[in-house]
């Protein structure tokens, strides 16, 4: 849990515990002073994560680097010309188009 957030849930619970105290009759001393004993551990449990917060160095967010265009080499290139003028010439033989996949039409 962020330590933010632990230290709203921690000040709920104090003063949830301090409205109880507040609230609970003055006889029962027993119940009160279980009651103190959980709001000061409740306060010590704030001041670390308080501590510890403080503690933490943040890092200044880092720039993200744009990522390198990779570029296609003469090798490469050639491979692709050779590939494609293989699927061009099997599509002739079939009378597909290579583009569309569809059956050439034969005009006058």
């Amino acid at each position: 849990m962020k330590a933010k957030k632990a230290l709203k849930r921690l000040s709920r619970v104090e003063t949830l515990l301090s409205d109880v105290i507040d609230q609970y009759a003055p006889k029962e001393k027993d119940v009160r002073e279980l009651l103190d004993s959980a709001k000061s551990y409740v306060i010590r449990a704030k001041e670390s994560v308080n501590v510890q917060a403080s503690s933490a160095s943040k890092k200044p967010p880092v720039k993200a680097t744009e990522p390198r265009r990779r570029k296609l080499t003469a090798e490469g290139r050639k491979r692709l010309s050779i590939a494609a003028k293989k699927r061009w010439a099997i599509a002739k033989r079939k009378g597909i188009s290579a583009v569309t996949g569809r059956p050439i039409s034969k005009t006058a």
